[in-house]
């Protein structure tokens, strides 16, 4: 008897109890598609069903949090994890314009492409400005233009006032002779509607499921704001304070139940959020609009790019400084056939 209770005494000795990991969760914006579709059933369902994890889930507009505040809280531990676009942090991290340029990618393929690209040198900026480990990057659909005004061109931008989705894309237009607007996206309607904006930029399935066709006429279906990433991070000390396996476990959840579904319906949700805008084309979201649709002609794209190519990218990478533009040129350029001079 007591060889018996002292082999099982050993035995049990080893064998460490299994407990699940708490995780408080910020995601994006509650009402729009990416938190619907993809954040809620992940951190609700997918990740806790796959391993040890209970996750408590909120968002930032439910929490009302400052954009630009959800990142540096992060960094701060106020909250595990949390995700929104990058370009809401750039004010604090200049260098992270780099992720999302206008005008280089026009289709989800590319976009993906760029950020694979990138995705270095965006771990590196979270570590060190927001003591955050990078988990995913997921686009929002790409960035067009809305406009309460006839616009037939790019050239026709110019003397408007436009809401821009990001520091690039206002550089962009003050470039075409516009004026850029900061304005948040819950005011956007009421700006467009009394005169505040004549265009305003934000993702295609975004303006329809706020409504922004009743207070627009034109569509520039062009990734004038680019793809507006959204990036999830984790607080580095939470994350360092993990097993091996649980990190594992959680970038290969992520990846597989988050990130890929993101991207692999990011191009078709285009192509349908532009015919419930306009007309053209079924639309799978509910009714269809009338909202014009405005073809770029080649000339006017290839004014366009030569105004990212010659200003805004130049003027980045003086403001990020240190060796970023090198970087990007050496990954995100070499993807895009773009150079910083």
């Amino acid at each position: 008897m007591k060889r018996t209770l002292s082999l099982l005494a050993a035995t049990t000795t080893f064998v460490a109890p299994a407990y699940a990991e708490d995780l408080s969760v910020v995601g994006s914006w509650s009402s729009l598609p990416l938190h619907k579709a993809y954040e809620a059933p992940f951190w609700s369902e997918t990740l806790p069903g796959a391993g040890d994890f209970n996750v408590e889930l909120t968002t930032h507009n439910q929490m009302g949090l400052g954009l630009s505040e959800i990142y540096p809280l992060l960094g701060q531990g106020v909250y595990d994890v949390a995700m929104t676009v990058a370009d809401y942090a750039v004010g604090d991290a200049p260098e992270l314009e780099g992720l999302d340029v206008p005008l280089l990618a026009m289709t989800a393929d590319e976009a993906r492409a760029m950020v694979d690209a990138a995705r270095p040198m965006v771990a590196d900026i979270y570590r060190a400005r927001f003591n955050a480990e990078v988990l995913a990057i997921a686009p929002y659909p790409p960035q067009v233009v809305f406009c309460n005004a006839e616009i037939n061109s790019f050239s026709d931008l110019a003397g408007l006032k436009v809401r821009a989705s990001g520091r690039m894309t206002a550089l962009f237009l003050e470039a075409l002779g516009a004026e850029g607007v900061n304005v948040s996206f819950s005011e956007v309607p009421g700006a467009l509607q009394n005169g505040v904006v004549d265009c305003a930029v934000t993702g295609a399935g975004s303006g329809y499921s706020a409504g922004w066709w009743e207070v627009s006429t034109h569509l520039l279906p062009i990734p004038l704001g680019g793809w507006d990433h959204v990036v999830t991070a984790m607080n580095a000390d939470r994350w360092d304070a993990l097993s091996a396996d649980k990190q594992n476990l959680v970038r290969d959840q992520i990846s597989s139940g988050f990130e890929e579904p993101a991207w692999a319906s990011a191009q078709d949700a285009l192509v349908n959020d532009i015919a419930c805008l306009t007309g053209n084309g079924d639309c799978a979201s509910g009714d269809a609009r009338n909202m014009v649709l405005v073809d770029i002609s080649d000339a006017d794209f290839a004014t366009a790019r030569g105004i990212l190519v010659g200003d805004v990218l130049p003027d980045w990478a003086e403001r990020a400084g240190g060796d970023w533009a090198a970087r990007w040129n050496d990954s995100v350029g070499q993807v895009v056939g773009v150079t910083i001079k």
